[in-house]
Protein backbone atom coordinates (compact mmCIF):
# COMPACT_ATOMS: atom_id res chain seq x y z
CA UNK A 1 0.00 0.00 0.00
CA UNK A 2 1.48 3.32 -1.07
CA UNK A 3 1.34 6.31 1.24
CA UNK A 4 0.72 9.77 -0.19
CA UNK A 5 2.69 12.76 1.02
CA UNK A 6 -0.54 14.51 2.06
CA UNK A 7 -1.53 11.65 4.35
CA UNK A 8 1.94 11.48 5.92
CA UNK A 9 3.58 13.85 8.33
CA UNK A 10 5.36 15.46 5.37
CA UNK A 11 2.16 17.44 4.97
CA UNK A 12 3.56 19.68 7.74
CA UNK A 13 6.74 20.65 5.85
CA UNK A 14 5.17 24.01 5.02
CA UNK A 15 5.97 24.95 8.62
CA UNK A 16 9.66 24.16 8.09
CA UNK A 17 9.61 26.46 5.06
CA UNK A 18 8.03 29.26 7.13
CA UNK A 19 10.77 28.84 9.77
CA UNK A 20 13.55 28.89 7.16
CA UNK A 21 12.15 32.00 5.47
CA UNK A 22 11.60 33.85 8.77
CA UNK A 23 15.06 32.87 10.00
CA UNK A 24 16.92 33.83 6.82
CA UNK A 25 14.90 37.04 6.48
CA UNK A 26 15.69 38.10 10.04
CA UNK A 27 19.38 37.31 9.56
CA UNK A 28 19.46 39.28 6.30
CA UNK A 29 17.98 42.24 8.18
CA UNK A 30 20.67 41.97 10.86
CA UNK A 31 23.47 41.68 8.29
CA UNK A 32 22.08 44.70 6.42
CA UNK A 33 21.53 47.00 9.39
CA UNK A 34 24.03 46.12 12.12
CA UNK A 35 27.79 45.91 12.29
CA UNK A 36 29.44 42.92 13.97
CA UNK A 37 29.21 43.46 17.74
CA UNK A 38 26.67 46.29 17.44
CA UNK A 39 23.77 46.30 19.91
CA UNK A 40 20.39 47.97 19.60
CA UNK A 41 18.06 47.95 22.62
CA UNK A 42 14.49 46.79 22.00
CA UNK A 43 13.12 46.42 25.53
CA UNK A 44 14.48 46.55 29.11
CA UNK A 45 15.33 42.83 28.79
CA UNK A 46 15.99 42.42 25.04
CA UNK A 47 18.60 43.66 22.58
CA UNK A 48 19.41 43.04 18.97
CA UNK A 49 23.10 42.18 19.03
CA UNK A 50 24.93 40.96 15.93
CA UNK A 51 27.22 38.07 16.81
CA UNK A 52 28.84 35.31 14.79
CA UNK A 53 28.80 31.74 16.07
CA UNK A 54 31.42 29.47 14.53
CA UNK A 55 30.47 26.54 16.76
CA UNK A 56 27.28 24.91 17.92
CA UNK A 57 24.85 25.91 20.66
CA UNK A 58 26.37 28.42 23.10
CA UNK A 59 29.46 28.60 20.80
CA UNK A 60 30.49 25.03 21.65
CA UNK A 61 33.71 24.22 19.71
CA UNK A 62 33.76 27.72 18.18
CA UNK A 63 37.54 28.08 18.44
CA UNK A 64 38.68 24.80 16.91
CA UNK A 65 40.14 25.80 13.55
CA UNK A 66 37.22 25.40 11.14
CA UNK A 67 36.66 21.64 10.98
CA UNK A 68 33.57 22.06 13.18
CA UNK A 69 31.80 23.96 10.36
CA UNK A 70 31.61 20.79 8.27
CA UNK A 71 31.02 18.55 11.27
CA UNK A 72 27.95 20.55 12.38
CA UNK A 73 26.76 20.84 8.77
CA UNK A 74 26.91 17.03 8.51
CA UNK A 75 25.00 16.63 11.76
CA UNK A 76 22.32 19.05 10.52
CA UNK A 77 21.92 17.11 7.26
CA UNK A 78 21.68 13.79 9.14
CA UNK A 79 19.06 15.20 11.52
CA UNK A 80 17.00 16.65 8.69
CA UNK A 81 17.06 13.34 6.80
CA UNK A 82 16.14 11.34 9.92
CA UNK A 83 13.25 13.68 10.75
CA UNK A 84 11.99 13.63 7.15
CA UNK A 85 11.89 9.82 7.30
CA UNK A 86 10.06 9.97 10.64
CA UNK A 87 7.55 12.46 9.21
CA UNK A 88 6.99 10.27 6.16
CA UNK A 89 6.32 7.27 8.38
CA UNK A 90 3.90 9.17 10.62
CA UNK A 91 0.31 10.12 9.89
CA UNK A 92 -0.55 13.73 9.09
CA UNK A 93 -2.96 13.68 12.05
CA UNK A 94 -0.06 13.26 14.50
CA UNK A 95 0.09 17.03 14.71
CA UNK A 96 2.28 17.62 17.73
CA UNK A 97 5.13 15.37 16.59
CA UNK A 98 5.00 16.60 13.00
CA UNK A 99 4.94 20.24 14.08
CA UNK A 100 7.91 19.54 16.35
CA UNK A 101 9.84 17.82 13.56
CA UNK A 102 9.03 20.62 11.10
CA UNK A 103 10.27 23.26 13.56
CA UNK A 104 13.51 21.35 14.11
CA UNK A 105 13.99 20.82 10.36
CA UNK A 106 13.37 24.50 9.61
CA UNK A 107 15.77 25.61 12.32
CA UNK A 108 18.45 23.13 11.27
CA UNK A 109 18.17 24.23 7.62
CA UNK A 110 18.32 27.92 8.57
CA UNK A 111 21.53 27.45 10.53
CA UNK A 112 22.90 25.04 7.91
CA UNK A 113 22.47 27.72 5.25
CA UNK A 114 24.47 30.14 7.41
CA UNK A 115 27.27 27.62 7.96
CA UNK A 116 27.55 26.83 4.26
CA UNK A 117 27.13 30.40 2.96
CA UNK A 118 28.94 32.47 5.61
CA UNK A 119 31.05 29.91 7.49
CA UNK A 120 29.31 30.93 10.74
CA UNK A 121 25.80 31.24 12.14
CA UNK A 122 24.34 34.73 12.52
CA UNK A 123 23.00 35.25 16.06
CA UNK A 124 21.20 38.38 17.18
CA UNK A 125 18.68 37.84 20.00
CA UNK A 126 20.13 38.95 23.33
CA UNK A 127 17.93 38.38 26.41
CA UNK A 128 19.27 39.75 29.66
CA UNK A 129 18.41 40.49 33.28
CA UNK A 130 20.51 43.23 34.85
CA UNK A 131 24.11 42.47 33.90
CA UNK A 132 23.42 38.77 33.14
CA UNK A 133 23.01 37.96 29.43
CA UNK A 134 21.75 34.66 28.08
CA UNK A 135 23.73 33.29 25.12
CA UNK A 136 22.91 35.21 21.92
CA UNK A 137 20.75 33.15 19.55
CA UNK A 138 18.50 33.41 16.48
CA UNK A 139 15.06 32.36 15.21
CA UNK A 140 16.39 28.99 13.97
CA UNK A 141 17.69 28.20 17.45
CA UNK A 142 14.30 29.17 18.90
CA UNK A 143 12.48 26.87 16.46
CA UNK A 144 14.82 23.98 17.30
CA UNK A 145 14.30 24.48 21.07
CA UNK A 146 10.51 24.75 20.72
CA UNK A 147 10.48 21.64 18.51
CA UNK A 148 12.59 19.69 21.01
CA UNK A 149 10.32 20.79 23.87
CA UNK A 150 7.28 19.62 21.88
CA UNK A 151 8.90 16.21 21.33
CA UNK A 152 9.42 15.90 25.09
CA UNK A 153 5.88 17.13 25.77
CA UNK A 154 4.48 14.58 23.32
CA UNK A 155 6.30 11.87 25.27
CA UNK A 156 4.40 12.89 28.41
CA UNK A 157 1.03 13.35 26.70
CA UNK A 158 0.92 10.18 24.63
CA UNK A 159 1.10 6.91 26.57
CA UNK A 160 3.58 4.58 24.94
CA UNK A 161 2.50 1.24 23.52
CA UNK A 162 4.81 -0.58 25.92
CA UNK A 163 3.28 1.16 28.94
CA UNK A 164 -0.17 0.18 27.73
CA UNK A 165 0.79 -3.47 27.31
CA UNK A 166 2.43 -3.54 30.78
CA UNK A 167 -0.74 -2.23 32.42
CA UNK A 168 -2.82 -4.98 30.80
CA UNK A 169 -0.65 -7.69 32.34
Amino acid sequence: MSKSICSSGLRWLWLALVVVLADLGSKLGILSHLQLGETRPLAPFLNLHYARNYGAAFSFLADHGGWQRWFFAGIAVAIVIALLVMMFRSRAQQKLNNIAYALIIGGALGNLFDRLWHGFVVDFIDFYVGDWHFATFNLADSAICIGAALVVLEGFLTPSASAGSQQKG
